[in-house]
């Protein structure tokens, strides 16, 4: 629990937009904003890349982020409107 409190606060401190966990959605594939589909993608991309800093680490996941295809972005949206419809 104390390393969870520790990675809390520093995502507060590192994070602009942090969302605080008591906001998190609950654990659902169709209201997760960061579903697995998009993360294995992220990672990959990140994985395959030599990082010796922070920075480096913090421009490569941004990186990652701006290639995701649009339609992946698409998809989520529409999942998590058929949500709030129902």
């Amino acid at each position: 629990m104390h390393r969870a409190h520790e990675t809390i606060n520093l995502l507060r401190r590192e994070t602009l937009d942090f969302i605080p966990p008591d906001l998190w959605p609950l654990n659902s594939p169709d209201l997760n904003p960061v579903d697995y589909k998009i993360w294995g993608i992220m990672q990959d991309g990140v994985y395959a890349r030599k990082i010796t800093s922070v920075d480096e680490l913090k421009q490569c996941i941004s990186d990652e982020w701006n290639k995701i295809d649009q339609q992946l972005n698409d998809s989520a949206v529409k999942r998590l409107a058929a949500c709030v419809s129902a």
